[in-house]
């Protein structure tokens, strides 16, 4: 359906003990659409044994035309699972719930431990879906202007009335509980990116809380969990985070909801093993000590705020955010509209502060300091971990393969020929329903902007938007000046700008006053290709906060002293924010491989590319754990007053604000206000690269401009580069050098992708190679990139890669299947965009309506010989340059070819 339809959102979940089925989309056809399919896949499966064979694990022939090859486990499930547990968080995080809630259906691993799966057979899943998969046991959420009527009509006709109610008697039990604390520990794979690699043990305690049910203790426990935790002033962030002990909280600190009971968590990860009871003991003092002493009033005024925000906050996905809010406690038969009722809820825990100021250290007492249903759980590497779960995969395997007779084997070899002829035979999806390429708007909708100059010559975008009482500020600062050994210091630099005080605030002051005065105050370095040139981009850094309407000035304020007076003289602070931002790039390489993969296949293709990894890439990775593991940052600490020189400051700077039509003029005085405040280099700084173009900042009528770096004298090179990890799968890209955005190509290349993604990667990737996830995507910039997720064959897969370029240029789709293409490519662009970041294509990349219109124009014009000719030009053998990566284990090939470069 992602190919018949202009969905904005389709996925399914798998929570702990339900499974949500979501999607969105703008267009009422297609609503119509997608509910009756779901309800059929939901309710209606053909749940036949190949595809359970194909999906969730198989014993296959390693060569599947040649019965005596050895057998192996295979599938895409399969796969997926042994991928996540590649991540220690989520090995922690499972066992941490398993352990503390170990009665019912929290003790197994919801979406499948990889060594259990070959254990389920057909029948068990068949009999499973019976059961739970009955509308007796479901809950059906919409949200959105389409008419209710209609979505209840059609539930009814096409579900409910099929069936007869039953009991599904598949509530979950209270869990029993305990008499007095229990201790586990377990162990993980080394982590290779992690700093200090002699410090890599985790601790954690963890406390069972009531019933999320019970919708206002739920929301006071929640709120009693952010004081805790949250931020530099929050007990435990001093009493654990900056002990120096360790790097960063342990994996799911804080409250958990998503169970029938809640519990509370905290401890410490990358500490030493020795360093465990000290960890316990502090956490215990912490308690004891907030109990004894409360929480400051500005804190949780301050953290009352932030409820305040949330609420007013539109995203994009704001429908999508409250189905997972209500869907745990309506899952339970708590009351689903009480969940959404946080106004009242404040309202209450108000009254109950003002009743009895001791209220909280009241529940402190009560479900922490008496709570004997108390875990600690710790973890340490091992490293033979992946030694010996391969091991055990090699036994499961030998058991399942000994206990097979010749017939067995042979009839698996049967199946394996089977599932092979099913996966290359098309799919006739005719059955189901779609819409026309004529049923897609064929213009976008005006976004109405206004540029005025404030401080004289600094360029700002207003845009008017329905933002519910929030003003949203931007500001893009160029980095052209700034010599190159600082660049790779800039994402540091932007992780701890706003975190290490400024002007009379201390750290711990300037985060009270963002908590009290904002929703949250960001940098992040940016490269933006230009739309029209690949060897052309924009380097900056893009800062950014939002604010309700009565706090404006005070946050505007703040970012004048960020500007004109950052503190970098907070030396131990300053540590232990390089030490969190290393952990946590550390532990989302394992989600993010392919990303990883991409941005360092497409490193040498074009200028962007090299700055790109080095901000985002494995490099920066690195780099972060370096950092991390010096005995003396001060070298570290002193460029980050050299980098403020080059970037804080009002030099070819600009600015966007979203408010609502009453709001502007007085958000515009604001922003007058602060540029200002902000200083101006007494002499024109040179860039550091001499050849720079102008563009039209905000708009052609604008006198101020763009500049963008231009590097007439690049050259692409192809450069294969394999990260050695200790992950069970693969990650693997090849990026290709195109056509960006404005060129005629690009709306081509845009529908080639999704093609091939849809009607060959799909099923070489995913469905015959196993992967999780795979298929190919075209950047703004021009990188065609062919990517998998979570892969076991990536030595196949860039076989797959080939194999695709060729069916592309060999032009075997239909018409029908290019209108699919085009379906699918316009649910993107067409994606709903929040009040908040409505004009930010402008801002960014300078995108006029009239350049999207054009666009839109030529995506609707893509036709088949336009489609076979863009696939010659620039992804056949010898015409474009090509780069490509792999993170993942050992790999033979690349081993053995010194084209590649392992690292």
């Amino acid at each position: 359906m992602l190919n018949r339809s202009l969905s904005t959102f389709m996925n399914a979940f798998t929570a702990s003990d339900y499974t949500l089925y979501p999607f969105s989309t703008q267009n009422p056809k297609d609503f119509q659409n997608l509910l009756s399919v779901y309800l059929d896949a939901v309710f209606f499966p053909c749940l036949r044994e190949l595809d359970f064979w194909q999906e969730g694990w198989r014993l296959e022939h390693e060569d599947p035309n040649d019965p005596q090859t050895p057998l192996v486990f295979k599938g895409v499930v399969f796969n997926e699972m042994k991928g996540a547990f590649a991540d220690n968080e989520r090995i922690f995080s499972q066992h941490l719930q398993s352990r503390l809630l170990p009665d019912h259906t929290y003790a197994v691993v919801s979406g499948g431990d990889p060594l259990c799966i070959p254990d389920l057979t057909w029948e068990q899943l068949r009999q499973f879906h019976a059961t739970h998969y009955h509308p007796s046991n479901a809950r059906f959420f919409t949200y959105g202007d389409f008419p209710l009527e209609q979505h209840l009509k059609q539930i009814h006709e096409e579900a409910l009335s099929k069936f007869e109610k039953i009991e599904p008697r598949t509530a979950v039990p209270a869990q029993r509980p305990w008499p007095e604390p229990r201790e586990f520990q377990i162990t993980c794979a080394r982590d290779s990116l992690a700093a200090g690699s002699s410090e890599q043990t985790t601790v954690s305690v963890s406390f069972l809380l009531p019933d999320i049910t019970n919708t206002f203790e739920a929301f006071t426990l929640s709120l009693l969990s952010s004081l805790l935790i949250s931020g530099p002033n929050s007990p435990f962030y001093k009493a654990l985070v900056e002990s120096g002990l360790g790097t960063d909280f342990s994996p799911d600190a804080g409250y958990n909801g998503c169970t029938r009971e809640a519990y509370f968590s905290v401890g410490l990860q990358g500490i030493a093993e020795k360093d465990i009871q000290t960890v316990r003991d502090l956490v215990d003092r912490t308690l004891d000590d907030v109990i004894l002493q409360g929480f400051e009033d500005d804190r949780i005024e301050a953290l009352l705020h932030k409820v305040e925000i949330q609420m007013k906050h539109q995203s994009a996905s704001f429908g999508l955010a409250l189905a997972s809010h209500v869907a745990s406690c309506w899952n339970h038969g708590g009351d689903p509209v009480e969940c959404l009722k946080l106004g009242s809820q404040v309202a209450r825990f108000r009254q109950r502060l003002e009743e009895n100021p001791k209220f909280l250290q009241e529940k402190l007492k009560q479900y922490f300091k008496d709570n004997r249903h108390k875990l600690i759980l710790s973890m340490k590497p091992d490293d033979q971990y992946a030694e010996k779960q391969a091991q055990v995969e090699a036994e499961k395997l030998k058991q399942k393969v000994d206990s097979l007779s010749p017939e067995d084997k042979q009839r698996i070899y049967e199946k394996g020929l089977e599932l092979q002829t099913q996966q290359s035979r098309p799919q006739d999806a005719s059955c189901l329903p779609a819409l026309k390429v004529s049923d897609i708007e064929p213009r976008i909708p005006v976004t109405e902007l206004d540029v005025v100059l404030a401080g004289g010559e600094t360029p700002v975008q207003l845009c008017a938007q329905p933002t519910n009482g929030l003003v949203y500020f931007r500001a893009l600062s160029s980095l052209n000046t700034l010599p190159e050994e600082l660049r790779p210091y800039v994402p540091l630099f932007c992780a701890v700008l706003t975190k290490l005080g400024c002007g009379v605030l201390g750290y711990r002051e300037q985060a009270q006053q963002v908590e009290l005065k904002g929703g949250g105050m960001a940098a992040a370095p940016c490269v933006l290709p230009d739309d029209s040139h690949l060897d052309t981009y924009e380097q900056g850094v893009l800062f950014s906060s939002f604010c309700l309407d009565r706090n404006l000035p005070d946050m505007m304020h703040l970012w004048s002293e960020i500007f004109n007076n950052p503190r970098f003289e907070e030396e131990e602070h300053f540590r232990v924010l390089v030490r969190m931002a290393a952990q946590e790039l550390s532990n989302g390489v394992p989600d993010a491989g392919h990303v990883y993969a991409s941005v360092r296949a497409g490193r040498t293709l074009a200028p962007a590319g090299d700055l790109q990894e080095t901000f985002e890439g494995m490099d920066q990775v690195r780099l972060m754990q370096r950092v991390a593991d010096m005995a003396d940052v001060r070298p570290v600490l002193r460029k980050l007053p050299r980098i403020k020189k080059h970037l804080l400051s009002c030099d070819h700077l600009r600015c966007s604000v979203n408010a609502t039509p009453q709001q502007m003029s007085r958000a515009g005085t604001a922003v007058d206000t602060f540029v200002r405040s902000l200083g101006r280099s007494q002499k024109e700084r040179k860039p550091l690269r001499p050849h720079v173009v102008e563009k039209p900042a905000l708009g052609g009528s604008s006198p101020v401009m763009r500049r963008l770096v231009m590097e007439p004298t690049f050259t692409p090179c192809q450069v294969k580069t394999h990260f050695l990890l200790p992950f069970p799968v693969s990650y693997v890209a090849e990026c290709v050098r195109t056509a960006p955005y404005s060129h005629p190509d690009h709306a081509s290349l845009k529908v080639l992708a999704r093609l091939m993604t849809a009607k060959f990667l799909h099923t070489e990737i995913r469905e015959k190679g196993g992967a999780y996830g795979g298929g190919a995507k075209l950047s703004y910039g021009g990188m065609f990139t062919l990517y998998s997720y979570r892969d076991p064959r990536s030595t196949e897969t860039l076989q797959s890669f080939v194999k695709a370029v060729d069916w592309a240029r060999s032009g075997r789709f239909t018409q029908q299947d290019i209108d699919e293409a085009k379906l699918s490519v316009f649910s993107a662009v067409d994606s709903p965009v929040a009040p908040s970041d409505r004009g930010l294509d402008h801002f960014l990349y300078g995108l006029s309506d009239e350049m999207k219109q054009k666009h839109r124009e030529q995506l609707f014009a893509v036709h088949r010989e336009a489609l076979v000719d863009v696939s010659t030009r620039y992804l056949g053998p010898g015409r474009s340059t090509h780069g490509l990566a792999l993170l993942g284990p050992d790999n033979a090939r690349t081993a053995k070819d010194p084209s590649w470069i392992v690292r």
